[in-house]
């Protein structure tokens, strides 16, 4: 049954991916990316050419997700085209790389904006409509990095997932009387087919910077060659985006709570087991066990 579903972030990496995939699967589909006049041309014009070449419904939309006025005004000409959201994928974010003491709060008040405010944003346009009409599902990409192995000079970014993560898991709960549904998809390390790395930013106080690197020279090139090495073949980017179809195509009611998409093994899933099965005993302890019904 074809849905409509806005997916932030989608201009490149798993948000491309997954409009094509979701696409392809027959849903209506609008890739939100900003500057669309600009900067984001060129990948505006791939969404067009992939939809007449594929013969989908897959729209590119000007969704900022650090305005609130960009945000109603994307969801406003989804809901005028199409009625209604029926899924909501939060994908939008930003990766840092450095050590922390190196940025600046704003920098970090800055990132947390771009991955956790911004869902707060997305989510009071489109949760009124999902909640009149008692149904929905909203999608939370997070990382392994919330629960799993971290390595160092990825602090800014790690913690601002978590929050994300941590809002994530409360919605589930304050959305389920509403028949509204959460999946948080978990990706783990992929060093290629996004473009976290190539585009990620750097520290403002390059005169910290510069005094670590002489005490941990080389650390960021170090992980990421033991990343890619520690990846089986054949672990590409499309794993999440193929995992997302699927959660989407299951029938309401089934389906998953949390699911990891991680090659490479860091531990996430291990440790979301059990603290995921704590919350769910802690609600039952305490008689909220409906709200696990949609979440």
């Amino acid at each position: 049954m074809s849905t409509t579903i806005v997916i932030t972030g989608a201009s490149s990496g798993f948000g491309a991916l997954t409009a094509r995939a979701l696409a392809d699967a027959g849903h209506t589909v609008y890739a939100g990316m900003r500057e669309t006049a600009s900067r984001n041309a060129p990948q505006v014009q791939a969404a067009a050419d992939y939809a007449q070449e594929h013969g989908v419904d897959l729209r590119a939309i000007e969704l900022d997700v650090g305005a609130q006025a960009s945000v109603d005004a994307a969801i406003a000409q989804v809901v005028e085209e199409q009625g209604q959201v029926d899924v909501l994928i939060h994908n939008a974010g930003h990766m840092v790389v450095g050590p922390a003491e190196a940025f600046t709060p704003e920098q970090l008040a800055e990132l947390y904006d771009v991955n956790v405010l911004s869902t707060q944003r997305v989510n009071r346009a489109v949760l009124p409509g999902m909640r009149a009409r008692g149904a929905g599902l909203v999608i939370w990409v997070s990382s392994s990095s919330v629960k799993g192995g971290t390595p160092p000079y990825l602090a800014p970014y790690f913690a601002a997932k978590a929050g994300m993560d941590s809002l994530a898991v409360s919605y589930a709960g304050e959305l389920a009387r509403w028949g509204v549904e959460t999946s948080i998809v978990v990706p783990g390390s992929f060093t290629s087919g996004t473009n976290h790395f190539a585009h990620s930013g750097h520290p403002a106080d390059t005169a910290v910077e510069a005094e670590y690197e002489t005490k941990y020279a080389g650390l960021m090139t170090q992980v990421a060659e033991k990343l890619a090495a520690l990846a089986p073949e054949g672990a590409t980017a499309s794993l999440v985006s193929d995992e997302i179809a699927r959660i989407v195509a299951l029938p309401a009611g089934q389906r998953p709570y949390r699911v990891h998409v991680d090659p490479a093994d860091d531990g996430s899933e291990e440790v979301s087991d059990v603290a995921d099965r704590i919350r769910r005993d802690f609600l039952v302890r305490v008689g909220l066990d409906d709200l696990l019904r949609a979440g």
